[in-house]
């Protein structure tokens, strides 16, 4: 019996020790920022390379008291999973706000998943186990709520208003828009209905977000995790609604056919590179890359 309760010990230490390896591993490459990656908790925000960010920006916020009282309740009901990037400006500031709204909700701890992600370009915005995958992760931090097993609604790199009034919407009315709607039309179109509905949208979607974006990286980055999570032609067609939305950017024209050049499609890459020019006829890059490409067309 005695045997049997020391087996029992020694495989639980194990396993704890295990488990704790896999958290708040660090990536620490020489003459490179450090940064967390994968499973994370609080504990490894407040490590010697977060705490400054981390700590601060976690006492500095206050959050609203009478909201706090009206959400706590409810939101024990909920699991919540966080993805961010230690790397990440939006993160460093959004992330410390929503573990004290958190906090002094008293909310469990337990039923908080905090995930990491990759800044480097072949991992961009991925973790190594890949908790991300499925769940359009274009922005960090993002804060997924979910009640029974399943997604209620989200937050995107930061709140409409605040954590404590998104959240009370959130878990209340839920008629809670996050940032970057189209980003989130465009992805469940693509889910649902592939490359061939989202051609089919396109009109819909230029209709419906024509004057609503701020900028084109909107959906620039999102096109960016399309291509590195091998999506290349989905990619591409997202960044020519970009150049509907935005026609007089020249920067959509040049993201166009970088992405064009690199699947091989050179031609159409150099007509989006002619477009840029028009718009701006100095952008020495611009034509540099224009003359690669007919060079390289011709070997």
């Amino acid at each position: 019996m005695k045997t049997n309760t020391l087996t029992l010990i020694i495989a639980l230490i194990i396993t704890f020790q295990i488990n704790a390896q896999s958290l708040n591993q660090e990536v620490a490459n020489e003459g490179e920022t450090p940064f967390l990656l994968g499973k994370i908790n609080k504990s490894g925000l407040e490590g010697e390379n977060y705490n400054s960010w981390f700590t601060k920006n976690h006492e500095d916020y206050q959050p609203n008291t009478e909201l706090v009282t009206a959400i706590a309740s409810d939101l024990k009901t909920y699991s919540i999973t966080l993805f961010m990037g230690t790397w990440c400006g939006d993160s460093k500031e959004e992330v410390p706000k929503l573990y004290k709204v958190l906090e002094a909700c008293n909310f469990p701890m337990g039923q908080l998943t905090v995930v990491a992600v990759s800044r480097k370009p072949d991992m961009y915005k991925q973790s190594p186990k890949h908790e991300e995958k499925g769940l359009n992760i274009h922005r960090v931090p993002t804060v997924i709520f979910y009640k029974d097993g399943k997604e209620v609604n989200r937050i995107v790199e930061h709140p409409i208003d605040t954590f404590e009034e998104d959240i009370q919407n959130i878990i209340t009315i839920n008629n809670y828009k996050s940032n970057y709607q189209i980003v989130a039309e465009v992805n469940n179109t693509i889910e649902f209905s592939g490359l061939k509905g989202l051609k089919k949208s396109k009109k819909h979607i230029l209709k419906s977000f024509k004057n609503e974006l701020k900028s084109m990286y909107e959906l620039n980055t999102y096109a960016h995790i399309l291509f590195t999570t091998n999506r290349p032609n989905e990619a591409i067609e997202v960044l020519k609604i970009n150049t509907k939305l935005f026609p007089k950017e020249p920067k959509t024209y040049i993201n166009l056919a970088n992405k064009l050049a690199r699947i091989g499609k050179t031609k159409k890459a150099i007509r989006a590179l002619k477009k840029a020019l028009k718009l701006d006829p100095k952008n020495e890059k611009a034509q540099k890359n224009i003359e690669a490409l007919i060079a390289k067309s011709k070997s």
